[in-house]
């Protein structure tokens, strides 16, 4: 099979408070970067990785990776550098979708995704959540509190056919709509996905408190 990677790095990390890209921030001695893109060249099932950065960081982005990955350049939305990444690979049966800022996803996690995906076309890793969950309205008033054992925080990667999640980014955006989780272009094109139990050490990093809890991670030897 021809399983093409997509690891995102295009965000501006606004909230890393950092001047530059929290992707290029080390974690144990290695990028967050390197890190993600690791995990999935090291998956036997997958053929090629593409990276999706900012035009500004693609210098440091070759100078770590070389002709080891392909690259292109973001959209204003992750939908759009989804898109663009979509766009610049040929052919392939399998697309893996996998934020760049979540280092510490285990091979394991996207072996057993892959396989759900060829079964069932579509596939998401995630969690089940710990918390109890409130809905509230426009005034913070409590409307309907969800069954929790029906509830999963939904992490990457997220797997697609190739040809269905073609379709769906195009239904999307002939009407107009943008979303911020894959999975959510197959949901609204009417499609199932199938959620697949991950890890919750796959944290993202977003806050420059985030480093600090993956590096602990890491030397508590949970790591990938």
């Amino acid at each position: 099979m021809n399983n093409v990677a997509i690891i995102l790095g295009a965000g501006n990390s606004t909230r890393m408070k950092s001047n530059k890209s929290k992707l290029l921030l080390e974690i144990s001695g290695k990028t967050v970067i390197e890190r993600s893109v690791e995990a999935f060249r090291g998956v036997k099932e997958i053929t090629a990785v593409t990276v999706v950065c900012r035009e500004c960081d693609l210098p440091e982005y070759r100078r770590i990776f070389g002709d080891s990955v392909s690259f292109v350049i973001g959209g204003n939305t992750r939908q759009q550098s989804v898109k663009n990444a979509v766009k610049s690979i040929d052919n392939a049966d399998l697309v893996i979708i996998h934020d760049g800022a979540r280092p510490l996803v285990k091979q394991s996690d996207i072996e057993a995704a892959i396989e759900a995906a060829k079964n069932c076309g579509a596939a998401a890793v995630g969690v089940p959540v710990k918390d109890t969950i409130k809905v509230v309205n426009k005034d913070n008033i409590i409307v309907d509190t969800p069954e929790r054992s029906t509830l999963y925080a939904v992490q990457t990667p997220q797997i697609f056919d190739y040809q269905t999640f073609k379709k769906a980014l195009e239904k999307v955006e002939a009407d107009g709509m943008d979303f911020t989780d894959d999975c959510r272009l197959i949901e609204y094109s009417g499609g199932c996905v199938k959620m697949v139990a991950g890890s919750y050490s796959n944290i993202k990093i977003t806050t420059p408190e985030d480093i600090a809890v993956a590096e602990s991670i890491i030397n508590k030897g949970n790591e990938v």
